[in-house]
C-alpha cells in the first residue's frame, strides 16, 4: 500500500478486528476483510478502491446505519453494494473519535457472529454508543 496514511488506518483497523474472538482476515473484492470464522464478513477496508476516500464499511445493526449518517455525515455514509442491507460506512481520512470506531467494529462482529461467540465478549457498554 502506497499511501502511508491509509497504511496506519488499515493497521488500527486490523487490530481492532483481529482481537474479536475467531477472527479471521483475507482479501475481499481486492481490499483486507475480516470474517467470523470463515464466513460471514463483518468489516471490510476501503483505501481508495471505489473512490478517493479512505474508508471501512461494518455490517450493523438495524437502524445503526441511519443513525450514524444522519449525525455526521462528514464521517460515515452508506456504502455502495452493501449499504442497502444497512451497513454502515465510515471515512478514515477524517478526524475520527477512536471510540466509535472500536464501537461500529464490535457492534458489526455482534451483528454477524454468532451467539456462542458473542457472548464471549464483554457487555456493550450503553454510555459509549
Amino acid at each position: 500500500m502506497s499511501d502511508p496514511g491509509a497504511g496506519r488506518e488499515l493497521e488500527r483497523l486490523r487490530a481492532l478486528c483481529l482481537e474479536l474472538p475467531e477472527t479471521t482476515e483475507r482479501i475481499s473484492h481486492g481490499e483486507p476483510s475480516w470474517f467470523v470464522r470463515k464466513a460471514p464478513m463483518f468489516v471490510t477496508f476501503a483505501g481508495r478502491h471505489h473512490d478517493d476516500r479512505v474508508s471501512f464499511w461494518a455490517a450493523a445493526p438495524p437502524g445503526a446505519q441511519q443513525d450514524w449518517v444522519e449525525r455526521d455525515p462528514e464521517r460515515f455514509f452508506v456504502p455502495p453494494y452493501v449499504g442497502g442491507r444497512g451497513w454502515i460506512g465510515v471515512y478514515l481520512d477524517v478526524p475520527q473519535d477512536r471510540a466509535d470506531v472500536a464501537d461500529i467494529v464490535e457492534d458489526a462482529y455482534r451483528t454477524v457472529a454468532p451467539r456462542t461467540l458473542v457472548a464471549r465478549l464483554a457487555p456493550p457498554d450503553p454510555e459509549s454508543r
